[in-house]
């Protein structure tokens, strides 16, 4: 199939390659054209000048980029997909972004006879690199199973939500998960350290029973040594949570622990931690 890739972020560098290493014709953008130019001489595929001239001619066309400004600009603007694809087309987004943009870009989409889903993902750079990573999407039937079989390329569990915007609210279900789970871990630990325990003998037991978890399993040594270069940065997880937070003053849910770790990563920030990952709560409590 032709597709093109529009991102080639830590994500999105990876994902388009396990596109072109299954056979695809893959067509990439990148605002920094190096990266572009890296990507093709790794894998089998093509770059293009803009968003709409990868898009020309592609039965798909994927997005994985910042945040929402950064997918109207690629999809909507005047050199977005939109304006480069076809009757017929898909455009899948893979960007963590707002439900309220996803239903804009499905209107206009559908208004141009063309599909779309919103995909954000679960699984950071180690999924992406893996090609293991989860997806949410949101978005007419008939338009995911078209993607799925592209989609599984990179992705080892892919779940079709609902209706267009299901994918975005089902990752900040996601998101506000994770920040009560690193939060309970990263006080836990603490307290171990306080309490004097072999936090590794601790760990060794409480794994093995409800304490466990994914960020217990893969994060706990690297907390407790103060490494915190792994992978998703504190300030995308600060721009998901606002995004979560936003929804819920739409739709009255009620997020009093997600406002409050919100406030931690903001310390964390404060402390020089921009870039650390998730896992890095645990410095603001061992400062």
């Amino acid at each position: 199939m032709r597709v093109a890739f529009i991102g080639l972020g830590v994500m999105g560098y990876p994902m388009a390659g396990y596109l072109a290493g299954n056979g695809h014709e893959v067509v990439v953008y990148n605002r920094t054209t190096a990266k572009a130019e890296s990507w093709c001489r790794e894998f089998s595929g093509s770059r293009a000048a803009t968003p709409a001239a990868a898009a020309e001619g592609a039965e798909i066309a994927f997005t994985c980029v910042g945040n929402d400004d950064d997918v109207r600009q690629v999809v909507l603007g005047d050199d977005g997909v939109m304006n480069g694809l076809g009757p017929g087309a898909i455009v899948v987004d893979h960007t963590t972004a707002s439900a309220t943009l996803a239903h804009r870009i499905h209107a206009i989409a559908s208004d141009k006879q063309i599909g779309f889903l919103d995909a954000p993902l679960s699984g950071g750079q180690a999924g992406a690199e893996s090609g293991q990573l989860t997806i949410m999407a949101g978005g007419d039937k008939d338009i995911f199973d078209r993607a799925v079989p592209v989609m599984d390329c990179y992705a080892r569990a892919i779940t079709r939500i609902g209706p267009v915007g299901s994918g975005q609210l089902a990752k900040m279900v996601n998101q506000i998960c994770i920040a009560g789970i690193v939060q309970g871990l990263a006080e836990g630990l603490h307290f171990a350290e306080r309490a004097g325990l072999d936090a590794g003998k601790v760990i060794d037991a409480i794994s093995k029973g409800a304490a466990q978890s994914w960020q217990m399993e893969n994060r706990w040594r690297t907390m407790v040594d103060g490494e915190f270069e792994f992978g998703f940065a504190v300030d995308w997880m600060r721009k998901d949570l606002a995004i979560a937070l936003d929804e819920a003053k739409r739709n009255g849910a009620t997020l009093e622990m997600t406002e409050l770790v919100d406030r931690y990563y903001a310390e964390v920030q404060a402390l020089g931690g921009n870039r650390w990952d998730t896992s890095s709560l645990i410095a603001r409590l061992e400062r």
